[in-house]
């Protein structure tokens, strides 16, 4: 199969109805390799040019808007390409918005909140996640002033973040 029709199904299974039925027969097609009782939401993006490096095994739920890569280019170059394999083993869920990227493991029975990013192995029967939403700068600059991004004067006016001062900040 060609690398423009492995994205056109890869765009049409964004959209396409069938969670559990035609989402995952587009992708197979594509070259990923996909279990059996797998439910892939809307708007999940699995790697356009390497499908088949990504594995799903049975009684996987991906979550809307998810997005899973098995390559990258360092610095916009395709001789820089790292890949690897993306595995997400039996029985696991992956909530929406996460992203996954390559050479990563999700262990069996795992579970990955909402909105994480995977960057490296998560061990079987975990849950995995990111740490809840906190302060972490104090802004001097807006970003925006007068309709006008000064990203710039943003960054180089952020100051550390003083706990005694703000919002209570629970302690995990």
């Amino acid at each position: 199969m060609m690398a423009l029709q492995k994205r056109l199904l890869g765009k049409l299974a964004m959209i396409a109805p069938g969670g559990y039925s035609l989402r995952p027969w587009l992708h197979r097609k594509r070259g990923v390799q996909i279990g059996s009782n797998v439910w892939i939401s809307q708007y999940v993006y699995i790697d356009e040019l390497h499908p088949e490096n990504v594995i799903i095994k049975d009684n996987v739920i991906i979550g809307l808007r998810c997005t899973i890569f098995s390559h990258f280019y360092l610095g916009g170059y395709r001789s820089a390409e790292k890949s690897g394999k993306v595995v997400i083993e039996k029985n696991v869920y992956i909530g929406p918005g996460c992203i996954i990227l390559n050479d990563v493991t999700i262990g069996e029975g795992a579970v990955v909140t909402a909105g994480s990013v995977v960057t490296k192995n998560v061990p079987p029967g975990i849950l995995y996640g990111h740490s809840p939403c906190a302060p972490l700068a104090q802004i001097t600059h807006p970003l925006i002033h007068d309709g006008n991004v000064d990203y710039r004067h943003f960054l180089f006016g952020l100051r550390k973040y003083n706990d005694e001062s703000g919002p209570h900040r629970p302690k995990l």
